[in-house]
């Protein structure tokens, strides 16, 4: 019983919540999310695209800014993006 109400109570808060709300609680569940996750910063014809190997994105929707750890090669380098404009995929 138990198991179908949580589902359905998680529901029904989220569905009272504004979008920017639930854009807010979504940001705020990537921030603890370890894994795989391609970064692609775009705006305009300017694209960028980053890997994120086993680790996290962190967002700081205040500052609205995405932080993360990428990869390339051997060299490891911190990011900082906009929210607005960034996208992420995990990556499977």
């Amino acid at each position: 019983m138990a198991r179908i109400l949580t589902p359905l109570f998680l529901g029904l808060l989220l569905g009272g919540c504004s979008e920017e709300q639930q854009n807010r609680l979504s940001r705020l569940g990537v921030t603890w999310l370890e894994g795989d996750y391609r970064v692609t910063y775009a705006d305009g014809e300017h694209v960028k695209v980053w890997e994120v190997r086993d680790s996290k994105v962190t967002s700081e929707p205040e500052k609205g800014y995405y932080f993360f750890w990428a990869q390339k090669e051997k060299e490891r380098f911190y990011v900082q993006t906009p929210i607005a404009r960034t996208y992420i995929e995990e990556i499977p």
